[in-house]
């Protein structure tokens, strides 16, 4: 089978990684790709990013499955246009692309079908919005609405913070963020608690859970400094218990999924929910992305032991033969850990065109993903993009994987390169006792899209999480979904 990725960064690196390790799999290409794909022998990049020409090319060569990584494609109709063609591909239409290309028609989905999240306004006129805020108060959430690379968020503390934000998306729109050509930003409360990324597999009528997952937003150890698209992750998130991974599939997965076929526009790709999670275990939905997490999809990759390309191949069933419902995936029952290893000067100004002169060796348990980089036509690396690399590793717990995962960090030569050095700090500090009732920190403040404030709770063992890998379900068919018991 020939397979096309479309995509350049860690994601869709892993991805392509993944689908070409199945025995079905003949070529894997990655369109546009990046250095490491490049340099896979198993991998071949495509220099095409038109959506109409990457079908033609598809059509061409007789590509027998296109699987979508980043959000910008889905929301330029990539699917629409490959669908059209009578291409199999394998990611949401654009139409249903809108959960994550438009955080006000997300908000307004959500409250219609009764799912659970933040209480909210959008505004296109600053003086309404300042208004609002005034009205509001400080901690608030101010949000870009439209594709931002998950750095259109502003968590602001104080008043002053939350006005300069407002001036800058409707004024200065300093990222360039807007849907259907207006500016506009979605305001919405300040929630607490902690945050956990909770992805599934959806064909439109099935629902397949991935790995949980947890990642770390703000550019610098403790949670300080600018938000980002990510730092690093880990996977499984202690955090997501069997009652609260029941919650988010009965409250916020399967609602979410109905209400898009009930409006006329089914399902059917990855779907990426992050979840606030609270002291009692209730959740509340921060936003919608149409694809994987990045960079949580490094560490969910490395533990999946089934084959990524029947999962896809039958998720892009429209016979359905083979429902989702019957798989049933199995995962390495170690932790994955990626740290990401970013430019100089990110996420304001990120630097490129710096030369990395040397890179950990690949192995059984660590790989090194590739994000902006590119190869040069005399062979050498160079950085390309914000985020440069994932170095992710597989170990018996968090507190073993990230010895493991910095090991081969410090092996890479990247002048000026930035990355945290407490990835999974959430996971070994936080098992331990329950706090007293009202106790908290404040935590991954401007975690995309939405600031937390953490009460450390009393996160279960690892075993726990396994378990809930392993519960029927992460594989329950729409059409069986009623109140669900929590396992």
């Amino acid at each position: 089978m020939k397979i096309l990725v479309i995509g350049s960064g860690g994601r869709e690196h892993a991805l392509a990684w993944k689908l070409a390790q199945s025995e079905k799999a003949s070529r894997v290409y990655v369109a546009p790709g990046n250095g490491g794909t490049a340099r896979e022998t198993v991998l071949e990049n495509l220099p095409i990013t038109d959506p109409k020409e990457l079908c033609q090319w598809a059509l061409a060569e007789k590509v027998d499955l296109t699987v979508v990584g980043p959000e910008a494609p889905l929301a330029a109709g990539v699917v629409d246009i490959f669908r059209a063609a009578g291409l199999r591909i394998f990611g949401p239409t654009q139409a249903a692309a809108q959960l994550e290309s438009s955080k006000a028609f997300s908000k307004a989905f959500m409250q219609r079908h009764g799912i659970p999240t933040a209480a909210f306004d959008t505004f296109n006129d600053a003086a309404a919005a300042h208004a609002y805020i005034d009205q509001i108060g400080a901690p608030i959430v101010v949000k870009a609405d439209g594709l931002a690379a998950g750095k259109g968020v502003v968590v602001a503390q104080t008043l002053e913070e939350a006005h300069a934000a407002v001036d800058d998306m409707l004024g200065g729109n300093t990222l360039g963020v807007k849907h259907n050509g207006e500016a506009r930003v979605v305001i919405e409360e300040f929630l607490q608690g902690e945050e956990a990324s909770f992805m599934v597999v959806c064909n439109g009528s099935d629902v397949v859970a991935l790995a949980t997952s947890q990642d770390h937003k703000r550019l610098l150890n403790n949670d300080q400094g600018p938000n980002t698209g990510g730092m690093g992750a880990y996977s499984p998130a202690p955090v997501v218990t069997a009652e609260v991974h029941a919650r988010a599939m009965r409250e916020v997965i399967l609602p979410t999924l109905r209400g898009m076929a009930k409006d006329g526009i089914p399902y059917t790709g990855f779907l990426y929910a992050g979840l606030m999670i609270d002291a009692q275990g209730q959740v509340k939905t921060l936003e919608f992305n149409c694809r994987m997490g990045d960079p949580e999809t490094q560490p969910i990759l490395m533990r999946l032991k089934s084959d990524l390309f029947d999962l896809l191949w039958v998720a892009t069933d429209t016979g359905a033969n083979k429902p989702l419902a019957d798989l049933n995936l199995q995962w390495d029952r170690r932790v994955a850990l990626g740290v990401v290893v970013a430019a100089a000067g990110y996420p304001a100004q990120p630097r490129t065109g710096d030369r990395i002169t040397q890179l950990p060796t690949d192995s059984a348990d660590v790989k090194v993903f590739h994000a902006g980089t590119r190869l040069q036509d005399d062979g050498q690396l160079v950085s390309s993009g914000g985020r440069v690399l994932c170095v992710t590793a597989l170990a018996d717990s968090v507190k073993q994987a990230q010895p493991k995962a910095y090991a081969a960090v410090q092996q890479v030569q990247l002048a000026g390169m930035q990355y945290r050095s407490d990835i999974g700090h959430r996971a070994v500090g936080g098992e331990k006792r329950p706090p007293k009732p009202g106790a908290g920190r404040l935590e991954d403040a401007a975690h995309a899209p939405h600031g937390a404030r953490v009460c450390k709770r009393n996160l279960v063992p690892r075993r726990a999480a396994q378990y809930i890998e392993s519960h029927p379900l992460y594989r329950t068919p729409l059409c069986k979904l009623k109140p669900l018991k929590p396992p």
